[in-house]
This record gives C-alpha cells, structure tokens and sequence, in this order.
C-alpha cells in the first residue's frame, strides 16, 4: 500500500504536467487556463449541489429510523471528489467528477466497496488476532454467542425450558 501510494504521488503529479503541456499545445495556453477555470468552477457548483443532495438523503434516512450507509458513503464520495477538483488539472478533475456526478457515482461507490472489502479482508487475515477471532464465529450462533458454534448438522431437539422459582 505504501508502494501504490508513492507511485501515486509520484506518478499523478508529472502525467498533470503532461497532459496540460498536450492540451496546450493543442488549443493554446489562455484558452488552456481558462477551461481549467471553467472546470473548477462547475465543479464548485456540482460540490455544492450534491453536496446538500447528500446531506438531505443522510437527514431523510436517520430520520425514517434505517442506516444511511448508501447516503454516507456518497457524502464521502461528494467529500473525495470536491477534495480531487481542487488539485489543478485534467486528470484530477476527471476523476473528481466521476465521484461527483450522480450517474457515475453508483459505480465508484462499488468501485470503493470492492477496494475497501478487499484491504479489510487482508489486514484481518495479517491481524495476530485472526486465530483469536475465527470468521466462522460470526453470525452469532442461536445461543447468541459469537464463539459458540451451533453444530452444523444432526439431530434438533425441540423442547420448552421450565424455570422453578427456588423460593416455592
């Protein structure tokens, strides 16, 4: 991880150079500045409208009584894709608005689900605390107990408990 994002900041950095120095050479330097311009611009306003968007859905779902998890995790990507337009440049932007708009959005929110699924699965598997907390524990058995495994198969018993007072 700490390899991919070396490259990352190593890499992103000079391939904005070289794409500005390409969109350049192509339409000219003011003309150049001035789409840049134009791009934070409307990427203010998106951040901004979908931004409340997302604040809304959050509201709407506490308030209904269910986890805003779908809502949370577009506020994030609102978050990411405002924080990536700031960074001057085509490459950036694009990939700020792929967080942004609504209709890309669902893709990278499973774009990220994979990517975060995948990384807590590898950092629980390097725990030295895997052996301590087996996956199969989980759901909770019928007991209720995460450790207590009910037996897989055999023979179910159906009964009613009884309690007795001791004091009768």
């Amino acid at each position: 991880m700490r390899l991919l994002l070396f490259l990352a900041f190593l890499v992103v950095p000079v391939l904005e150079i070289w794409v500005l120095i390409q969109v350049g050479s192509v339409i000219g330097g003011p003309l150049t500045v001035a789409l840049l311009l134009a791009d934070s611009l409307l990427g203010a306003w998106i951040v901004r409208r979908e931004g409340r968007r997302a604040w809304r859905a959050v509201q709407n779902a506490v308030q209904t009584g269910r986890m805003p998890d779908r809502e949370l995790a577009d506020g994030g990507l609102v978050l990411v894709g405002g924080t990536l337009l700031l960074a001057p440049g085509f490459v950036t932007d694009a990939l700020g608005f792929l967080c942004l708009l609504p209709f890309t959005r669902p893709m990278m929110r499973r774009l990220g689900a994979w990517f975060f699924q995948r990384r807590v699965k590898r950092m629980a598997a390097e725990s030295p605390y895997a052996a301590m907390f087996p996956p199969q524990g989980f759901p909770p058995s019928a007991d209720g107990f995460p450790g207590a495994e009910t037996p897989r198969s055999g023979r179910v018993v159906h009964g009613e408990v009884i309690r007795e007072d001791r004091d009768s």
